[in-house]
């Protein structure tokens, strides 16, 4: 009998990086169902996007097939939940909210939402749920490496990424515009003050991610009881939030959105959770460049030009925005110690002994609670 798997070969056998032969042929047989094929489709092209995150999984190909002899396909992406066992980053993957969210921006604006093809939520088709959308060609700024160091972005010129800042707040702005998002979007509502909701999932995420398992992180539980002392007295009116909103999550033509992906972290909520959202997560890698002693993009997505930016494009003053600066930076410290975590149950880091360091951006939260962190 073979030696059990190493956790790492588990990993590795468990999830989306099965053999893609084996993928396509399971891919094949699903999809002749689904559109009815007189023959199971041909599936090409696969790959997996070299850029992308710590959430989801996508797969990209290319398929044909004909219909009562009429040739029908196309170039797609199937986007893919973790299995348990990959040790993922958040507690549920939820793909039928988040396709049903980005049917309802396709449907209300014009934003360039993929289209979308198709749903599966049986876990027995390709071992985890998935949805299908259209292919689209084009560039993302890249977090790995990141986008401050190399690639086109760090290569244009400052006019060229002001551009590029413009319509991506612009993106957020139109998604705020969303007319009664709780009737629109009722799978994200809920009872009481929406945030006091979404803090109360972010800390839920937390116990589960860490706390609850002995991992507790005192500058997280740091940032909980400051949020509860900085609570804003009035957080406005609610909007539909992107949630995930950042360049990373836009395929550009030149410099211009093509495609807004990654509506999982979707909610309804106050207009600062996106604004903060953008102007953090920059912050986030320029602060390690600068950490390495290279220039970054100070340029780009400045904290004062967001705001501009995003006041000029929706006609909203905002609000109380170090809370949510401050409280994005918590959730992704919540992100970044689970991935510390990650990796340490595959044996691809070693535990320490002050836990806040399972947060990359250690030094960025403390001196946001501690009122010191300097934007200019």
């Amino acid at each position: 009998m073979a030696d059990d798997p190493t956790p790492t070969e588990q990993r590795r056998l468990t999830t989306s990086d099965r053999d893609l032969d084996s993928f396509a042929a399971d891919l094949s047989r699903w999809l002749g169902e689904r559109v009815g094929a007189d023959e199971p489709p041909t599936i090409t092209g696969l790959s997996r996007p070299q850029a992308g995150g710590m959430s989801s999984s996508s797969v990209l190909f290319d398929a044909e097939w004909s219909v009562a002899g009429q040739r029908d396909g196309g170039s797609f992406v199937a986007r893919m939940a973790p299995e348990d066992e990959s040790f993922p980053v958040f507690e549920t993957y939820d793909l039928a909210t988040q396709y049903q969210v980005m049917a309802g921006v396709a449907d209300a604006t014009e934003l360039p939402v993929p289209p979308l093809r198709w749903l599966e939520n049986d876990p027995a088709v390709l071992g985890t749920p998935f949805f299908v959308m259209d292919r689209i060609d084009g560039r993302v700024p890249t977090d790995n490496p990141p986008y401050v160091f190399v690639g086109w972005l760090f290569d244009a010129t400052a006019e060229e990424r002001a551009r590029l800042t413009d319509a991506t707040v612009e993106v957020i702005a139109k998604v705020h515009a969303i007319p009664d998002p709780e009737r629109r979007f009722p799978m994200l509502a809920g009872p009481g003050d929406s945030l006091r909701r979404h803090v109360d999932a972010q800390r839920a995420w937390y116990r589960w991610a860490l706390a609850d398992d002995g991992y507790q992180i005192p500058i997280i539980e740091r940032g909980f009881d400051w949020l509860e002392a900085h609570w804003p007295a009035d957080p406005g009116p609610d909007v539909l939030t992107w949630g995930d909103a950042r360049p990373g999550n836009i395929i550009y033509r030149g410099f211009e959105p093509a495609a807004v992906l990654d509506w999982e972290m979707a909610a309804i909520g106050p207009r600062e959770l996106d604004v903060a959202w953008i102007i953090f997560l920059h912050r986030f890698f320029q602060d390690i460049a600068t950490r390495f002693d290279q220039p970054g993009l100070p340029d780009f997505l400045r904290r004062d030009d967001v705001v501009a930016k995003y006041e000029a494009a929706s006609g909203h003053t905002v609000r109380d925005l170090d809370f949510y600066l401050v409280y994005t930076a918590l959730r992704h410290a919540i992100v970044m110690a689970r991935i510390k975590r990650r990796m340490i149950h595959f044996g691809e880091d070693t535990d320490t002994a002050d836990r806040d360091d399972y947060v990359m951006h250690r030094a960025s939260l403390e001196a946001l609670l501690d009122g010191t962190y300097e934007w200019d």
